[in-house]
């Protein structure tokens, strides 16, 4: 792999390779990494609208097919904008808390909407007027994982009647396959604000593996073998997550 491009934000160290394999795959890549190891998106450069992650590619079905014709969206966590650039302009509203993200994923990626917005996306959502959203998703990452503060009680609950009828909240996590207390909790908390879940989990080899948990009023519409390699799963009970004690609205 080349390095392009290695800057400090004040959020994390941030990476962007170039590599003619990725994943077993030949051609032309770029990868955005926020940290050494831990790939936050990939572009084929000769192909750039094509979506080489599952994780996105789930995500993606999630929402065309609980929601074929939805309008609008609201997305924490930019990375370099796969998700967002899919989807027709104007569907999607994103938060992205490090500014460098946002400059990186133009320069190096060419991202070139004009609807991100730099800030904490909580605070961010907090502006939405009610009932104005289709779809939430959370795809925020720091070195200690999903943002806590994403994944409580008080967030989902904010975050809830944000939602038109029928709407869905869509988070990617980093998790174990299975018996994880974490994931376990986050889902919990969701199944406190919202009467329909689902558990989806992508089978690795590796120590994690991406999760996607869904929610919403109405059951969680998905078919399993469009969901790129995710396998239901059934999550055990736990406590629900509260707010950090640092954190206020």
């Amino acid at each position: 792999m080349q390095l392009i491009h290695h800057t400090q934000s004040p959020q994390q160290e941030l990476y962007v390779y170039d590599t003619f394999r990725l994943y077993g795959q030949n051609g032309r890549f770029r990868l955005l990494q926020f940290s050494e190891s831990a790939v936050q998106g990939a572009m084929d450069l000769d192909q750039p609208e094509r979506v080489l992650f599952e994780y996105p590619q789930a995500m993606i079905h999630l929402m065309k097919h609980h929601r074929p014709d939805f309008t609008r969206a609201f997305m924490i966590g930019l990375g370099i904008g796969t998700i967002p650039r899919h989807f027709p302009a104007g569907t999607f509203r994103v938060a992205e808390l490090d500014e460098e993200v946002i400059r990186i994923s133009r320069e190096y990626f060419g991202y070139t909407a004009d609807n991100v917005a730099a800030g904490d996306g909580r605070r961010l959502l907090l502006a939405e007027p009610a009932a104005s959203l289709d779809f939430i998703l959370v795809d925020a990452f720091n070195p200690a994982g999903t943002p806590r503060h994403l994944t409580s009680l008080e967030f989902f609950r904010l975050a809830e009647p944000k939602l038109a009828a029928g709407g869905a909240v869509i988070l990617n996590l980093a998790g174990k396959e299975s018996n994880d207390r974490h994931i376990n909790a986050i889902h919990t908390t969701l199944t406190r604000v919202f009467k329909h879940t689902a558990a989806y989990v992508l089978p690795s080899s590796g120590r994690q593996c991406n999760i996607i948990l869904a929610a919403s009023q109405r059951p969680v519409s998905g078919r399993i073998s469009q969901m790129a390699g995710f396998r239901e799963a059934v999550l055990e009970e736990e406590h629900y997550v509260r707010d950090p004690r640092s954190w206020t609205d």
